[in-house]
């Protein structure tokens, strides 16, 4: 029997693919959980919150959903030829959207800065948009609907951020 090289590299483009997507999600999920664990039981526990916030461990599943679908969507674009028109400019728009979603937790939750988190949450909505959009641009509309719940989450995630510094301030 034989293997051929060409089956090979393919298999090893589909396992490079899925190490990029996934390793950086993971970073982000890690980074985002240890600044903010912490902080549940003392401070945000403290904060004067509205009706609508959802209960603590709905959380956590809601977010290993959306990174999944995230890394689901990259891998798709990571999987497009590396000279194909504007594949850069959506990785490099997803890697910030992605920059972004963590510095949110260490604004927010590490900071204990619920200003500092809306100045963020501001910033990853428009990248958000961003990188939908060069996703669109590269013709993968599953890569966009992965990207859909997120938006309709940190919009979520917006109004609740909004309402905990009017709070609290």
């Amino acid at each position: 029997m034989s293997i051929s090289t060409e089956g090979i590299d393919r298999q090893l483009n589909v396992l490079l693919a899925a190490l990029l997507a996934i390793v950086p999600v993971v970073a982000a999920s890690l980074i985002g959980s240890a600044v903010t664990v912490p902080q549940i039981p003392g401070w945000y526990a403290g904060l004067v919150k509205p009706s609508f916030n959802p209960p603590n461990w709905l959380f956590a599943p809601v977010w290993t959903t959306l990174f999944a679908f995230m890394a689901l969507a990259v891998f798709r674009i990571l999987r497009l030829p590396n000279d194909r028109p504007g594949r850069s400019q959506a990785l490099l728009a997803y890697h910030v959207q992605l920059a972004l979603n963590t510095l949110w937790s260490c604004a927010f939750f590490g900071l204990g800065s619920p200003a500092g988190g809306l100045a963020v949450i501001m910033l990853l909505l428009a990248a958000m948009i961003w990188t939908m959009r060069r996703f669109a641009g590269l013709g993968d509309r599953l890569s966009v609907v992965l990207f859909v719940p997120y938006l309709a989450w940190v919009s979520f995630a917006t109004l609740l951020n909004t309402s905990i510094w009017w709070l609290n301030r």
